[in-house]
């Protein structure tokens, strides 16, 4: 007679799990099975709530630049302190291509991992929240080939 993991196809736990991994591992059984929400799986295997800040090598490796004068005359401005950006100012671009001044966005940065006009999200340096990103990920791209799948069919 088989187990009832082979039976359900789920693999059991290994022996090995820390104290720490054992909550994560919890929710992507009731997961699987269709027993816990995102929200219940967002705050599984995190002591931290709120916003998580971005990694540190994200932000090491933001490009920094210089105004010059001419994009000075642009008079583009800075959207959190909406100073416009003068000639010599030195400003971060991020990812998504929004820029801002470093001493404007550092500190955002340091505690949000979204940009504040498009909230594009950024890589985090806490392994139980970028499991949640990944799942995520994988559940937005099943909703969308599910949606693509019965549009062909139906639409």
């Amino acid at each position: 007679m088989a187990s009832y993991f082979d039976d359900h196809g789920v693999n059991e736990l290994a022996d090995n799990l820390t104290p720490e991994e054992l909550p994560l591992a919890m929710a992507r059984i009731l997961l699987r099975f269709g027993f816990a929400d995102d929200v219940w799986f967002t705050t599984m295997g995190s002591d931290r709530m709120g916003p998580y800040p971005t990694a540190k090598k994200v932000i090491e490796e933001l490009p920094t630049e210089i105004i010059t004068k001419e994009e000075a005359e642009k008079k583009n401005t800075c959207p959190v302190c909406l100073g416009c950006f003068e000639e010599n100012n030195e400003v971060k671009t991020l990812l998504c291509k929004h820029k801002f001044h470093t001493k404007c966005i550092l500190p955002w940065l340091e505690k949000v991992n979204t940009c504040p006009v498009c909230r594009e999200e950024f890589a985090t340096d806490d392994p139980a929240y970028e499991e949640v990103r990944k799942y995520k990920a994988r559940k937005k791209q099943r909703d969308f080939e599910i949606d693509n799948l019965h549009f062909s069919m139906f639409g």
